[in-house]
């Protein structure tokens, strides 16, 4: 999906535990922001209505489920998500859930985004979970195999953003978390970028959530963010 300016290039997690809660960040945030992620921890608390209501407002929601499973399920979620009117969805980017959610997508205006390597992972964590390559060989594959599968982007590291953006060309989309403004912390994340060197190195969309969510002044937060991705 093509976005414009930056206001919708970025998104905002709302990695809170209620909609009351993101119900306040939406309003906090009103005319700065207009993409929105919703993922496991407000899914699992009314969440899915709560993207229901956002998308029929005409905001743009990224529905972060990560769906893997038999191509048979997976078929049966993303016509159900198609339904919803959300812009985004994720799914583990392995070839054959890729290629029953496309299937299941076709025709819908749903961009499908296949995980390649979480930014909370390094190579230490790929082996211990039983991968050989290291994270910049795994999302390689992975968005090789994204392409392949006709998915429309892939999340992955700005850190390989680039590598990535010669790998699909210039009309998919590439989703990177991990984003912190110079000098932030990292919390949980392992392979962070800024904002500026995100949109430089070719990303369409970057992922903020705590760096926003938790400060005391959410809109002047992101406000920030922007400056920085525009600085660009």
């Amino acid at each position: 999906m093509e976005a414009r300016e930056m206001k919708d290039r970025l998104i905002v997690g709302l990695d809170v535990p209620t909609v009351a809660q993101a119900e306040q960040v939406v309003r906090e945030l009103d005319g700065v922001v207009s993409f929105y992620k919703i993922g496991y921890q407000l899914a699992f608390a009314g969440g899915l209505d709560f993207a229901r209501e956002l998308a029929a407002s005409g905001t743009n929601v990224f529905l972060d489920m990560k769906l893997l499973d038999i191509d048979n399920t997976i078929s049966g979620a993303v016509e159900n998500i198609v339904r919803m009117g959300v812009s985004m969805l994720t799914l583990h980017a392995y070839p054959k859930a890729m290629r029953a959610a496309v299937e299941a997508a076709r025709g819908s205006d749903l961009c499908l985004l296949g995980v390649t390597v979480l930014t909370s992972m390094d190579e230490h964590d790929l082996g211990e979970a039983g991968y050989e390559l290291n994270p910049h060989e795994l999302v390689v594959r992975r968005a090789e195999q994204a392409l392949q599968a006709g998915m429309g982007g892939i999340v992955c590291s700005a850190q390989e953003t680039e590598a990535v953006r010669r790998i699909v060309g210039p009309h998919m989309a590439i989703v990177t978390p991990g984003i912190r403004l110079a000098g932030a912390e990292r919390g949980d994340q392992k392979r962070v970028v800024t904002p500026r060197d995100a949109i430089r190195n070719g990303s369409s969309h970057l992922v903020v959530a705590r760096p926003i969510i938790g400060a005391a002044d959410r809109r002047t937060a992101a406000q920030a963010i922007l400056e920085d991705m525009r600085s660009a």
